[in-house]
């Protein structure tokens, strides 16, 4: 478990500031922002609250368009708390693109806005949590996405332990991850015949978390904990099901 302190701040600071971040020019895409708010948490060995009885009908994703091996994955996401942590979100079923889906809180740049801005909108209005400008830890590298975005992550820090308000309307739950559990993680890459890209999947709770999201999370865990400096991600691929 990974102690939540000014030392390990300090670390991700120095790691992503020595970290070269390769931009994205939009082109046709649009511009949006992810964060990854760490906060501290305490150990959960409990079942996962949202899921239990229901599984991952709940939300309306199948393990069926999911490439590789998913033998005994159930969509759950018990028992991955502890110590430091960053803040996982599972999309609502109502949303209209990647319903269900597992996420990071962010969403597109409004026009006037920098990336910065819309990033802590995005936490406020997702997660009920607000940030400044002084929660920022460093930034990691753009991914284009298949369904048209380029994808600018930021890491803050939100002080401890925040009190959580997601919306209903964009978040069906959302998840303290332990750091630890994210560095103990061995990630897969697995090759699908509608790409030449390796499709990223890292392996979190009970479940898969793919691209987008799979990429920024692997960058932030080589990059930011591990200090491997100018680790990429943009040439890992999304499952087809998270093109549209």
């Amino acid at each position: 478990m990974i102690d939540y302190s000014i030392d390990l701040r300090q670390q991700l600071t120095v790691n992503l500031h020595l970290h070269r971040r390769r931009e994205h020019a939009l082109d046709q895409h649009q511009h949006a922002a992810v964060a990854i708010v760490v906060v501290d948490s305490e150990r959960d060995t409990g079942d996962d609250p949202i899921f239990a009885g229901e599984g991952l009908a709940a939300t309306g994703m199948s393990f069926a368009d999911v490439p590789g091996v998913v033998d005994g994955l159930d969509g759950r996401m018990a028992g991955v708390s502890g110590g430091a942590a960053f803040l996982l979100c599972r999309r609502a079923s109502r949303m209209s693109r990647h319903a269900g889906q597992w996420a990071l809180p962010g969403g597109r740049v409004d026009p006037g806005e920098t990336v910065l801005e819309a990033a802590l909108r995005e936490v406020d209005e997702e997660l009920g949590l607000v940030l400044g400008p002084e929660s920022v830890v460093g930034w990691l590298d753009d991914y284009p996405t298949r369904s048209g975005f380029v994808i600018s992550p930021v890491v803050l820090w939100a002080g401890g332990s925040p009190t959580l308000v997601p919306s209903p309307h964009e978040v069906l739950a959302v998840y303290r991850i332990g750091l630890q559990v994210l560095l103990d993680a061995e990630p897969r890459f697995v090759a699908i015949p509608e790409s030449e890209r390796p499709v990223v999947q890292l392996p979190l709770g009970n479940d898969l978390i793919h691209a987008p999201t799979g990429a920024v999370l692997y960058q932030f865990r080589e990059v930011a904990l591990s200090g491997r400096i100018d680790e990429r991600v943009d040439h890992f691929e999304q499952p087809v099901f998270a093109w549209r």
